[in-house]
């Protein structure tokens, strides 16, 4: 078990928490949810001792491990993949160090034989033995192909560090499991994987998310932070948000009936004060009026952009036609005789782990770089606007928000950019920001607001709920079902994949694809095997 008794913690004056009690307990998960800046993150760095609390005091029942996923994704680069995992149960890591110093010893004594004696005790208590067959079920679990289990952390990309920090968090079946966005560039195989993981999990999980589905998958309660306080819900993120929904209806019916209650005790004393017959009648209404008290009702500081894309033309019948498209990086083929042909009413996720396949497809098709072989063509009615995953040299520059979207909009107004801005929580003096110094989720908002002030029949999005909080990503996933053009996009949010896609393209390790015009639910309850059996069966060809 692990609480938090009367916290409070001050950056400067402002107080982030204040007076916070609340207790997590075993064989449960709890989702920390809350807006961008409400501090998800500083909370589990304060319940993890990263953080000192201002006030009051977190406790940790004695003799218990905790777990927590690292953010570094350079700090152990010189370590290999399975010593790393292991080093997630730090005790257990320890004893094989020193059993292995022991051993190497030359001049091995009587008293290093106790010792030795001692660690293989404990060390088999802690289930030693196990230890790199346990590791590297929970790497091969989250896609990590057992040739990499013994390469350096230095030598893997950046998602496989990603995975690689996650088996480390869970390693050793911690007490208690701190988890801060674990399926942010996951794939969707990895995040099911993960899911399954914490679905079994019988210890006391703790996890930040602004995965829907994800939540709605694992957690049993829901620790919602607003207004520097924590309020407990027992049930997912969906009965989180219908309780909340249903709570604040119930208090504002009920302050409208005090309201109407006041207005007639006022009515009546403003009336009959001054008769004499009726002074005992006020003077008792007087009394009720000063017991009724109107429940507080503070807005969420939960705020949803608006997002709406509004294409300037409406498309043809011919969108885009691609053929025997092949495109090899760094000496591996990501693309291998990809065809295929969209129609105008067409809305396609790209899934699969083969997230460089992805990535070059949408840089092809926008011309940013040329495939080895085949073509691409589009309609002549059809216009494009592109969400890259990568957005490092968009915001390379100089130039304050409102600048920067004056140089993509059709309309050199400043109130007219001004408005796109607004709808994209871009207000006053934001528009003067600089783009370089912009957070992560803002240059997101910023790109979709580029995206939508172009008029676009053609939406190309790679990972776009990426930095983006929940709010902003249930905003973008309407916006997307809404519109009324064709969708080409990649993203590892469930819920917003099965609610926007019609058609489902993967594109497999070995750079094939297979397309089917189905949700993703479907997709997965229906093909699942066959893919895989499909991909080694790829493999097995080409080997011969």
């Amino acid at each position: 078990m692990i609480s938090a008794n009367n916290v409070t913690y001050r950056v400067g004056k402002k107080a982030l928490f204040e007076d916070v009690n609340i207790k997590f307990t075993e064989g449960n998960c709890y989702g920390l949810i809350g807006a961008n800046g409400a501090g998800k993150s500083t909370f589990l760095k304060i319940l993890s001792g990263q953080l000192d609390t201002t006030n009051g005091e977190i406790f940790i029942t004695p003799g218990q491990r905790l777990s927590v996923l690292e953010q570094d994704h350079f700090k152990y680069d010189d370590y290999t993949v399975l010593d790393l995992v292991i080093m997630g149960n730090e005790r257990l890591y320890q004893i094989m160090k020193e059993k292995d110093a022991i051993y190497a010893k030359e001049d091995f004594t009587d008293e290093d034989g106790i010792r030795a004696s001692e660690l293989e005790a404990e060390f088999a208590e802690m289930d030693g033995w196990e230890a790199e067959s346990n590791a590297a079920s929970l790497l091969n679990g989250l896609g990590i192909d057992t040739s990499l289990h013994y390469a350096l952390m230095k030598d893997l990309n950046g998602n496989e560090k990603v995975k690689i920090l996650l088996a480390k968090a869970l390693f050793g079946n911690p007490d208690i499991l701190l988890l801060d966005e674990p399926t942010n560039h996951l794939d969707l195989d990895a995040i099911a994987w993960l899911e399954d993981f914490l679905i079994d999990f019988e210890n006391t999980v703790i996890v930040v998310s602004h995965d829907r589905y994800f939540l709605n998958k694992v957690c049993t309660h829901t620790a919602d932070i607003d207004y520097g306080k924590i309020q407990l819900y027992a049930g997912n993120y969906d009965f989180w948000y219908e309780s909340s929904q249903l709570l604040q209806k119930q208090m504002k019916e009920a302050n409208k009936k005090k309201e109407e209650k006041i207005k007639e005790l006022q009515e009546f004393i403003s009336r009959f004060s001054a008769n004499a017959s009726k002074s005992k009648q006020a003077t008792a209404r007087k009394r009720a009026l000063e017991k009724i008290e109107l429940d507080e009702i503070r807005p969420s500081s939960r705020k949803y952009p608006y997002i709406d894309f509004r294409p300037d033309r409406e498309i043809g019948n011919e969108v885009l036609t691609v053929e025997h498209l092949s495109k090899t990086i760094n000496g591996v083929k990501v693309l291998d005789d990809i065809s295929f042909i969209v129609g105008h009413d067409d809305k396609i996720a790209f899934v699969g782990g083969n997230e460089l396949a992805k990535t070059t497809l949408f840089r092809i098709l926008m011309g940013e770089i040329e495939p080895d072989e085949g073509t691409y063509k589009w309609g002549v009615t059809t216009s494009q606007t592109y969400f890259p995953k990568d957005n490092t040299a968009e915001f390379d520059n100089d130039l304050t928000i409102a600048d920067w979207l004056t140089g993509y909009s059709p309309v050199k107004d400043v109130t007219y950019v001004r408005g796109f801005l607004g709808r994209m929580l871009f207000a006053g003096e934001d528009g003067v920001k600089k783009v370089r110094v912009l957070s992560g989720g803002e240059k997101v908002r910023c790109l979709l607001s580029k995206m939508m002030i172009s008029g676009a029949n053609c939406l190309i999005l790679d990972e776009p709920t990426n930095h983006l909080d929940m709010e902003s990503i249930t905003a973008l996933n309407n916006g997307l079902i809404k519109f009324s053009g064709v969708e080409l996009f990649a993203c590892h949010d469930h819920q917003f994949v099965q609610t926007t896609a019609n058609r489902i393209m993967e594109i497999l390790p070995n750079g094939t694809m297979i397309d089917k015009i189905t949700t993703y639910d479907e997709y997965l309850a229906s093909d699942e095997m066959a893919r895989k059996r499909t991909v080694y069966s790829k493999t097995d060809d080409d080997e011969d």
